[in-house]
């Protein structure tokens, strides 16, 4: 008899990339059948005003806390919030810092990002990152032209997290949703220069996902059709249309984890462009 799966939130909270965070977060989460992570990356974490935006998210939609936070005292308020919401965390790094520290007897720096080296790779992934996380869910709409990469699809089909992946790979990566009932943006459709990718999933999957985020949010006055499975499948079937008219590559992600679908953007990008390299179509084809 197949369990049906449980979901949970897991925030991770980074003063650089979070590419750490992420790999040891999924390296631990595969380890658990039937379990599956709602996973929030927040970057470049690196004031108190900054922090307050994270604290917000967490007391939304509490669940475990990760977090690599060099500097002491946000990671201290962090933690401090954290016992208050009574949430478990966890500074990834502290154990590895406290080995280095006994075996070398030198103090740590406390260096943000001391990780990376600061050459030129490491540059374009900040901006890249920062690029992305202005441009999630079709916040910004006017400079999408700008971007490497477009991702569009309805709701819960693994937008952002993607997104960020594909940041991390120093790629621009904008996303915009898919609603019922409002026309994708006329400029949208006409973008030359990023590749635009559609993402589904199956109505299944996609339905459990959303009820298990209404549930976790308490949400009281959202629309049934959210979590309608007929609804949704509508929702999927547009999506469908969408890209078969304007030849966008589409990706269902019902049986691929986020690197997987990462990696298959990365291959339909080199190919798209080689495309407009060549000088011929720009390999929009799916």
């Amino acid at each position: 008899m197949n369990k049906s799966r449980h979901y949970f939130h897991l925030h991770l909270v980074s003063d650089s990339t979070g590419e750490t965070l992420m790999t040891v977060a999924r390296a631990a989460t595969v380890q658990y059948e039937n379990v599956q992570e709602i996973e929030h990356v927040y970057p470049l974490v690196r004031s108190q005003k900054q922090l307050d935006r994270v604290i917000t998210e967490i007391e939304k939609a509490p669940g475990i806390v990760l977090y690599t936070l060099v500097d002491v005292e946000i990671a201290g308020r962090l933690e401090l919030k954290c016992r208050e919401l009574g949430v478990p965390f966890v500074n990834i790094l502290d154990p590895v810092f406290a080995v280095f520290q006994s075996y070398l007897n030198v103090t740590q720096t406390h260096r943000v990002g001391g990780q990376h080296e600061l050459d030129a790779e490491y540059f374009r992934r900040m901006e890249a990152l920062n690029y992305t996380m202005l441009h999630d869910d079709g916040q910004i709409w006017d400079d999408l032209e700008s971007a490497d990469i477009v991702l569009i699809g309805i709701s819960r089909t693994s937008k952002t997290p993607t997104c960020i992946y594909l940041a991390n790979r120093g790629i621009k990566a904008a996303n915009v949703p898919l609603v019922p009932g409002i026309a994708l943006p006329e400029h949208v459709k006409k973008l030359k220069q990023p590749m635009i990718v559609g993402l589904i999933a199956s109505a299944e999957r996609i339905q459990q996902i959303r009820r298990n985020r209404v549930l976790s949010l308490n949400s009281e006055g959202y629309n049934d059709t959210y979590v309608d499975r007929k609804e949704i499948s509508q929702e999927i079937n547009m999506t469908r249309r969408l890209c078969t008219e304007h030849g966008w590559p589409l990706i269902d992600v019902t049986r691929r984890s986020v690197e997987e679908t990462a990696a298959e953007i990365l291959t339909l990008f080199k190919e798209f462009k080689s495309g407009q390299e060549g000088g011929g179509e720009t390999g929009r084809a799916g």
